[in-house]
């Protein structure tokens, strides 16, 4: 059975919400496919693929008139010596879901792909084809970047502003020129004539509409003949029935009543030009809204320095392979994920973690392609490249939680589908009723509410109000650590009650910690964990490194072990700068006799607190008693209390007793605990939540909380850096700090909010302007909506859209990291 794949493609054509629903459901339609989503603000399609050959996937956006764009690439092909080659290297790169067609020249030892981009890319295809077996390299790249293609279309935009605006203005200042000039029409009319005038209009005009508005004829006229218009058929319609009005009156008036003889060319040349207007300011503001992803893939250098046979060469990033040598100079960025292998130095990760602390690197550390090292060198082997790097896969996630559809835009896309067709209407149904009874003369009333109608209610805005916040606030999240994988946890996560955090690891450090040192009179604390940590610098259990962690903490120097012994199910035995030790459980000081005395009340204490009690003897006394624990996160507190702030509940799953976990959540003020949880219960312990609270987040570290992490409405996990659950959890925190936690819920909530006041703008415009391009208000104003100024509204409704949602840029983290 073909394994299914999750392929992402970019759309051509489209200019509104309609075009997108009716993309997506030719794509669905198609068989092999399924989850499909198409996103009218980024262009793009995403589709889980099974056995779908991506020639189909073209040929159905095609049929609708939205073709996908597609690339040629030519690659460099060695290792092909016979027709079996040819074959073998087609085949290779035909099995990938988004090559369309792949020919291979064993003669000059090429290989043409056509492609779907966004499936893939040049490079990887070069890859692919070196992992089968046939070393690979670019020959001729297409080299255009998304960036590229957004200033393309930005330049493209402009240019035909320019031109209707030029062509435009004469037609305007002739024919509207006597409401700023008073006398301006007599001028005409002794000068070169009314019908000279006229002449001149529709020249201009008609240049207008063929010229920079024939993209509104082209794509809209083939949509309306196949019974499924969209917005270029409204502006189509629009410009053209006031275009053809007026020709009719200046080349064959005695066709019209007597009486609605006037021409509206400016009307259709400006409704042109303003929605072109719309279109570049539009595209203006698109190409903002994707900012972030391309900072993200801005952020790995095109080279490295690679050791290769002993000696250290500059190479294009893309050919530096895993295993490779590395080597990294003061200030440098990393080039790709390693581990380093020599040197040390501070590696500024914020790009990546939004952690603004430099993270200390030396041999055996994960080092991340992006990042920018400090006054070190190092020596880092590669461990990932192309697009297994943790730039590459962050880069993946954002793409992928920008196409996502959420539920609130549900509604927008049931409006959306039908909207068109019933505007059409609701515009022949204005022309008739004003036919039918509007005063005289009729027919200009009819035509200027007609088109009034067409043009004013196209439905860019409400296209662009859910997809537009979600790439911006996806965007603005992964700049400060916050990784949406799937778009949907965005809604979700605002919807929220409870949010349970696992607690080793995620709530607290992870590791043992010695939280107090209680000394006998004969003794003090600093010779005691002196000596005591030198002994267990020969154990290997968790407990010994506290021990050793808190004297390093404390400067203390170390003597030297002149013996250890471990001794099972106890604890050790040692000597150290001449004492005699014995460190471990209750039952080793009563194994050798040593009475415990009015050190029981501590221990009693430790164990009321859930925290270890050892013990420790030295020459034959009782020395002294540590209480060892996993001590909280020093973030841990204060995030659950900007959780309690914003309204939620707090719970703590846990597989550790109930007195520690009581412990921890008393220190903490968390609401729910439950503890003694083994790891297959945490999943019902979930469940209890859900049903008791409502929608729950679940917090945990993302490797063995896998689980329940899918069981959680909205799974979280946190990550350390470069140890990140892509695969489990719906959101990702690319640092360890719970912070992250309270970040992640603000910018859902407040991406949310964006989405909903960008629709209730595009639904409350057009509901409220569509009767008064009807002319709803003219009975009692005298007055009826131009179609020039229902263009302006029109282009101007987008533009508040995308204009609202770029705001999301400015966030910023409401709650800072702690160290």
């Amino acid at each position: 059975m073909t394994a299914e794949t999750t392929l992402r493609i970019e759309v051509q054509g489209m200019n509104c919400a309609a075009c997108a629903g009716r993309a997506e459901r030719a794509l669905g339609a198609l068989p092999g496919l399924h989850d499909v989503s198409v996103n009218f603000a980024s262009g793009q399609a995403r589709m889980v693929v099974q056995g779908t050959q991506a020639s189909d996937v073209a040929e159905a956006l095609k049929a609708v008139n939205y073709p996908a764009r597609e690339a040629t690439v030519t690659l460099s092909v060695s290792s092909m010596s016979c027709a079996s080659c040819i074959n073998r290297v087609e085949a290779a790169l035909k099995a990938l879901p988004a090559v369309i067609e792949a020919r291979a020249n064993l003669a000059t030892e090429t290989a043409q792909v056509r492609f779907l981009p966004g499936g893939t890319d040049a490079l990887d295809l070069a890859r692919r084809l070196s992992e089968a077996g046939y070393p690979a390299r670019v020959k001729d790249e297409e080299g255009e970047d998304q960036a590229a293609r957004r200033a393309a279309e930005v330049d493209e935009a402009r240019r035909k502003v320019w031109i209707a605006g030029l062509l435009t203005l004469p037609v305007f200042a002739l024919e509207m020129g006597s409401h700023v000039i008073p006398g301006l029409n007599g001028l005409i009319a002794g000068t070169i004539g009314m019908g000279t005038s006229w002449l001149v209009q529709f020249v201009l005009t008609t240049a207008v509409l063929i010229w920079p508005g024939r993209k509104f004829y082209r794509l809209g006229v083939p949509a309306l003949l196949k019974g499924a218009p969209d917005m270029n058929s409204l502006v189509a319609l629009g410009a053209s029935a006031a275009w053809a009005y007026s020709t009719v009156a200046l080349f064959a008036s005695g066709l019209l009543p007597e009486g609605t003889r006037a021409v509206y060319f400016e009307a259709a040349a400006v409704i042109v030009t303003l929605i072109l207007t719309g279109r570049w300011l539009e595209a203006r503001a698109k190409g903002r809204t994707g900012a972030a992803i391309q900072r993200l893939i801005g952020l790995q250098p095109r080279t490295a320095r690679v050791e290769r046979n002993g000696e250290i060469r500059e190479l294009a990033v893309e050919e530096v392979a895993v295993g490779d040598l590395l080597h990294l100079r003061p200030g440098e960025q990393v080039a790709i994920d390693g581990e380093v292998t020599e040197g040390n130095s501070y590696i500024d990760e914020s790009m990546i973690t939004g952690e603004p602390a430099p993270e200390a690197k030396g041999p055996g550390d994960t080092v991340v392609g992006g990042t920018i090292n400090g006054d070190g060198a190092l020596s880092f082997r590669a461990t990932a490249v192309g697009r297994d790097t943790v730039l590459a896969r962050i880069v993946a996630m954002v793409e992928e939680a920008q196409g996502a559809k959420l539920p609130v835009q549900a509604l927008a896309d049931r409006v959306v589908r039908v909207f068109v067709p019933i505007v059409i209407a609701v515009a022949l149904v204005s022309v008739a009723v004003w036919l039918m009874v509007g005063p005289a003369p009729a027919l200009p009333h009819a035509l200027i509410a007609g088109v009034s109608v067409l043009i004013i209610a196209c439905p860019c805005a409400m296209g662009l109000a859910t997809p537009t916040s979600i790439m911006v606030g996806t965007g603005r999240a992964a700049e400060i650590g916050v990784l949406f994988r799937k778009g949907e946890a965005l809604q979700r996560l605002d919807e929220a009650r409870v949010v349970a955090f696992d607690k080793t690891g995620t709530l607290t450090q992870g590791k043992p910690a010695v939280t107090q040192i209680t000394v006998s009179d004969n003794w003090d604390e600093a010779t005691v964990l002196r000596i005591a940590a030198a002994a267990q610098g020969k154990s290997e259990h968790p407990i010994a490194r506290a021990m050793e962690d808190a004297a390093t903490r404390q400067e203390l120097a170390l003597p030297k072990v002149q013996s250890f012994n471990a001794i099972a199910g106890h604890g050790i035995e040692a000597e150290v700068d001449g004492y005699k030790l014995l460190i471990g459980a209750a039952r080793l000081m009563t194994r050798e006799g040593i009475e415990i005395g009015r050190f029981e009340s501590a221990a009693q204490d430790l164990a009321d607190k859930g925290q270890t009690a050892i013990h420790v003897a030295i020459d034959g006394e009782y020395a002294a008693i540590l209480g060892i624990a996993d001590a909280a996160k020093p973030s841990s507190r204060a995030v659950i209390e900007a959780l309690h702030a914003r309204g939620l509940r707090t719970a703590m799953i846990t597989g550790d007793s109930c007195a520690a976990a009581q412990a921890i959540a008393d220190e903490l003020g968390i609401d729910h605990v439950e503890a003694e949880v083994l790891p297959e219960g945490k999943v019902d312990a979930l469940r209890g939540l859900q049903n008791r609270f409502g929608a729950t987040a679940f917090v945990g570290d993302g490797i063995n909380d896998a689980p329940a992490l899918a069981q959680a409405d909205i799974g979280i996990a946190v990550g350390t850096g470069t140890d990140v659950a892509i695969e489990s959890a719906d959101v990702v925190l690319m640092s360890g700090d719970l912070a992250g936690v309270v970040n992640a819920l603000d910018l859902s909530h407040r991406t949310l909010r964006n989405i909903r006041q960008n629709l209730f703008w595009a639904f409350a415009y057009n509901t409220a302007l569509i009767p008064v391009a009807a002319g709803l208000l003219y009975p009692v104003t005298g007055l009826m909506l131009s179609p020039m100024l229902a263009a302006g509204a029109m282009a101007l409704s987008s533009v508040f859209v995308l204009s609202n949602a770029l705001r999301l840029r400015g966030l910023r983290p409401v709650m800072e990291g702690h160290a």
